[in-house]
């Protein structure tokens, strides 16, 4: 690793044996860590300035900052030769930014510990908070404590950590390692005696240790000490959950809504009939909400999804199996489908529902039914598509019109209607069909927008999210790199606080993009590595498989060269065969093998990855002499002219497309000519 810097204590540097650099005076360290606060975006020297000297900067105040930045190069890149621009705390139009990866910042570090640990079973979760809790070595930017710039930042951090102990020592509580939690919360009510939760879990804690007590005189103390903040009735819970010995509570709030839980279940089963109709539509609710508290249970909600629309369908009631259908409003953001076949499966029976009703149906009903049409009908996949087409004819299918149709119908009622969940829903689905052409992120970006402040605006965390994923892959595509950060941000808030852990695989994927664009491939790679260990257990093999391939790529299609055929042997490219076959047959020297696999190649498919592989189908063909390829990628790919190539997967990035057309039009040019 590089330099690593320090955000969580005074600002520090330590170099890559973790021996600490002098940053040189004060000044020196207020600019670097004002540059870590804007997370890799430009800070002006003019908002450099106004932020060191808020009062009256004092004359020479730019040619100051200017001499502070120069001075921490020399310290951050001592063996940079002179003259050669850095490439950590960069010059960027008007001002300096800082090219620091996400690992190599301790708050950041800690930030991305906490989305892991909130994922993660109590066990495992005991060792991650310890973990993200260690980056801490004092308060926020403990040397500039009066620094305005720093105050959202100081905030935003203290509160994560605050939270942290608590999830810690519930976790401790939930291992039965109740003892080992109560010295740290008894320190931690007495630094925030207005936190209840923290004292909820400290008497839970010396409860469930035996020192009920000490449990009792715990609430006695937190009553006092919130006695002017109000609240107060988790305390109370608490206190009768004591007295009545009953030990099957764990901390609150969590303890308590286990205990609701496993009555209401109770009751349920004791007071709804078998083969109830009501059960099935308890079933759909649970199963979207199962299908975002993580892997297991979006696997497990995908499963079970097939099995309850067909009871539903069974029963022979039309609007029944349609509410059942259309209940499944889960937020989808990945372009291939987890499960091709039960995708086309429930395309189907959304286009019957939609049928038996008629156009005189209820409205909400029918917008709910076009939606999950366009939601499934993803990519190119569809239960009732003809052959793809070879990719150098250009006639569209016509079972993609229609889900575009369900699309667009979908939205206009939703409108029509005023309900912002359903409208949100209608939105899912009209991302999903929005990849008619290539060069579609602006519009997609737009997209995203309404829908994050639709969600936003209702309430809607879950599709929030989802609006923020689209953001930041349109904005990846766009190359507006900086914009895409502050999303990316934004998803892990919204995930820790709403308790939506996969949306963590989406935001670390795009953060190895984005360090690839910004220090290149070798600080890429790791990070790479990381993802593809870790992503295998995420229940999305529509995003994961052929992942690998695709990272090999990376090089390969930034560069000017064919891959090294070697490179690819061991790797499985899944979905992507087809596209990739070409270019490494081509690659050894299999040229007239290489061309017959051009010419029956399909289109690639209408998706996150469609600029991409239409960049690797023309180095194929460049490589090879394919006319007809080369033509039609040439027209595919020039409307995304000012696109990244696969940047708006938020996965990879083959660089500005501008470059990749640059390189077919003279390939067009030598080949045109021999």
């Amino acid at each position: 690793m590089g330099v690593e810097f320090g955000l969580l204590g005074v600002v520090a540097a330590w170099d890559a044996d973790g021996t600490p650099i002098s940053l040189g005076a004060p000044r020196h360290r207020e600019v670097l860590g004002r540059l870590l606060v804007a997370r890799g975006r430009v800070v002006p020297v003019g908002r450099l300035v106004a932020d060191l000297w808020p009062d009256e900067p004092p004359a020479g105040s730019v040619g100051a900052v200017r001499t502070f930045v120069a001075a921490l190069r020399r310290a951050l890149e001592p063996g940079r030769p002179p003259r050669r621009p850095s490439r950590l705390l960069v010059t960027d139009g008007p001002g300096y930014a800082l090219r620091a990866g996400r690992e190599t910042v301790d708050a950041w570090r800690f930030e991305d510990i906490l989305a892991r640990a909130v994922a993660a079973p109590p066990h495992a979760a005991v060792a991650l908070w310890d973990e993200a809790l260690a980056c801490w070595r004092g308060p926020v930017l403990a040397d500039f404590p009066a620094a305005a710039w720093a105050a959202a930042d100081r905030t935003r951090l203290e509160a994560l950590r605050l939270d942290a102990v608590e999830r810690r020592a519930d976790a401790l509580v939930a291992t039965g390692a109740a003892r080992d939690a109560v010295a740290d919360l008894r320190a931690h009510v007495t630094v925030h005696p207005g936190r209840e939760d923290g004292w909820v879990l400290l008497a839970t804690a010396l409860d469930r240790a035996g020192r009920r007590g000490e449990a009792l005189e715990a609430l006695d103390q937190a009553r006092d000490a919130l006695a002017d903040l109000g609240g107060g009735g988790a305390l109370a819970r608490t206190r009768a959950r004591i007295l009545s010995g009953r030990a099957d509570f764990a901390a609150e709030p969590a303890g308590t809504a286990d205990s609701v839980w496993d009555r209401a279940t109770a009751s349920w089963d004791r007071s709804v009939p078998a083969r109830s109709r009501a059960r099935l539509h308890a079933t759909a609710g649970l199963l979207r909400d199962l299908a975002v508290t993580g892997p297991d249970g979006l696997e497990e909600a995908h499963r079970h999804r097939r099995d309850l629309v067909g009871a539903a369908e069974a029963t022979g009631d039309t609007e029944l199996a349609a509410r059942i259908i259309g209940s499944y409003d889960v937020p989808a953001v990945w372009t291939r489908a987890d499960d091709p076949d039960g995708a086309a499966e429930l395309s189907r029976a959304a286009a019957r529902a939609a049928a038996r009703l008629g156009p005189g149906g209820p409205a909400a009903l029918r917008a709910r039914l076009l939606s999950v049409v366009a939601v499934e009908s993803r990519g190119d996949a569809a239960a009732d598509a003809p052959l793809p087409r070879a990719a150098h004819d250009p006639d569209t299918e016509p079972w993609r019109g229609r889900a575009e149709r369900a699309a667009e119908e979908a939205v206009r009622l939703a409108r029509r209607l005023g309900d912002p969940a359903l409208l949100a829903f209608a939105l899912n689905g009209a991302f999903m069909q929005s990849f008619a052409d290539c060069g579609s992120a602006s519009r997609r970006d737009a997209l995203g927008g309404e829908l994050t402040g639709l969600a936003v605006e209702h309430q809607l965390p879950g599709h929030e999210v989802l609006g923020r994923i689209i953001r930041v892959q349109a904005l990846a595509g766009l190359g507006d790199f900086p914009e895409a950060d502050t999303q990316a941000e934004e998803i892990d808030r919204v995930a820790r606080r709403s308790e939506r852990p996969l949306a963590h695989v989406f935001t670390a994927w795009y953060r190895a993009l984005r360090t690839c664009e910004t220090d290149g491939w070798p600080a890429a790679r790791p990070l790479y590595a990381q993802l593809l260990r870790e992503s295998t257990d995420c229940a999305m093999p529509g995003l994961t498989q052929g992942a690998a391939a695709l990272v090999a790529l990376i090089p390969v299609m930034r560069g000017d060269a064919l891959p090294e055929p070697d490179d690819f042997a061991h790797l499985d490219p899944g979905p992507y065969r087809p596209w990739l076959d070409p270019l490494l047959l081509a690659a050894s020297g299999a040229t007239e093998q290489a061309r017959q696999a051009l010419t029956d190649v399909p289109r690639p498919p209408h998706d996150l990855l469609q600029e991409a592989l239409w960049c690797v189908l023309a180095r194929a063909a460049a490589s090879v002499g394919h006319l007809p390829i080369l033509s039609r990628a040439r027209a595919e790919l020039a409307t995304a002219e000012a696109e990244y190539a696969g940047a708006g997967s938020g996965l990879v990035s083959f660089g500005p497309i501008a470059r990749h057309l640059a390189a077919i039009d003279a390939a067009l040019g030598v080949h045109g000519r021999s």
